[in-house]
């Protein structure tokens, strides 16, 4: 069931600094697969609404999959929200962001973009100059600046417990994996999140282990290059107003990186008891959070 918790939100400024107030907003430490019941429930709290809502697009990083999703797609549709998951292809930020900003111009309307880990990279290059995103919503992710890399920003604080060295070729909770397409030439290597790391480093180990072993059986690897490729471009979180989730226990990025990159976003920020994979321990949560950036832009 979902129920009222008092969480702390931070609005945080360019130099750090977060005046802190307490709220009451919805919170949920229910699976993705919460029952329809629950659903119902969430549907029948809200009030009607005639107004057209605007499009939330929800970006998954490496080592998930759109459907990480399936708990926070519930809840926003059961409000009345247009959802759509389009699968991050993890071969590169510059790909991945001209990829979503082509997709991004099939969706006619105003448009939340939502990124979580590795996919809050993709949206902060694909959402510049695109005046139908209204507002970028980051889930325990990624919100680079030109130049950085997403191994840098991982190691720029301790803490991640995805490497011992931050600055490994591949870190040691990942799996390189070697492929051979069909032409026979073309040759690369994607990179697995190790199944018995899997349950601690993105979910803190809170959910269960046969939870953890499934979601694991179907992660989406990441190319090397996805890791170590600089940002280019403008990022849009300097144009666009952000909205940021900091998981306090998160065990891929630090916290205080994360606190760090929604300062300098200027980002509406919450921190939450939550570990890095947030949309699937907490999808109510994040729901949450959505709908705020999508009322305070609309």
């Amino acid at each position: 069931m979902f129920h009222r918790n008092s969480i702390r939100v931070a609005v945080l400024g360019a130099a750090g600094l977060a005046i802190v107030v307490g709220v009451s907003t919805l919170a949920s430490a229910t699976p993705s697969h919460q029952s329809s019941a629950a659903v119902t429930a969430y549907r029948n709290s809200t009030s009607s609404d005639s107004t057209v809502k605007p499009t939330v697009v929800l970006v998954n990083g490496a080592w998930s999959s759109s459907d990480s999703w399936k708990g926070v797609i519930e809840i926003l549709q059961a409000g009345g929200y247009p959802v759509v998951a389009p699968p991050t292809k993890l071969h590169g930020l510059a790909d991945d962001s001209a990829y979503l900003a082509s997709y991004l111009k099939t969706i006619q309307g105003p448009v939340i973009l939502v990124g979580q880990s590795i996919g809050g990279a993709v949206i902060t290059g694909a959402a510049t100059g695109d005046p139908n995103v209204k507002a970028l919503v980051y889930i325990t992710a990624f919100a680079p600046a030109t130049g950085e890399t997403i191994q840098g920003l991982t190691g720029l604080n301790p803490g991640s417990q995805i490497s011992d060295d931050p600055t490994a070729p591949v870190p040691t909770a990942l799996s390189p994996v070697p492929y051979t397409l069909s032409d026979g030439t073309t040759t690369g290597v994607d990179l697995y999140a190790k199944p018995d790391q899997y349950r601690n480093l993105f979910f803190s180990d809170r959910i269960s282990t046969a939870q953890a072993a499934e979601l694991a059986a179907t992660q989406s690897p990441v190319a090397p290059q996805e890791l170590g490729e600089p940002f280019t471009g403008t990022p849009a979180w300097q144009s666009i107003p952000s909205w940021y989730l900091v998981g306090d226990e998160d065990h891929l990025i630090p916290p205080a990186t994360e606190r760090f990159m929604a300062a300098r976003a200027h980002a509406h920020t919450i921190e939450v008891d939550a570990p890095h994979a947030a949309q699937v321990t907490n999808p109510g949560t994040v729901a949450n959070l959505i709908e705020q950036a999508a009322a305070a832009t609309g």
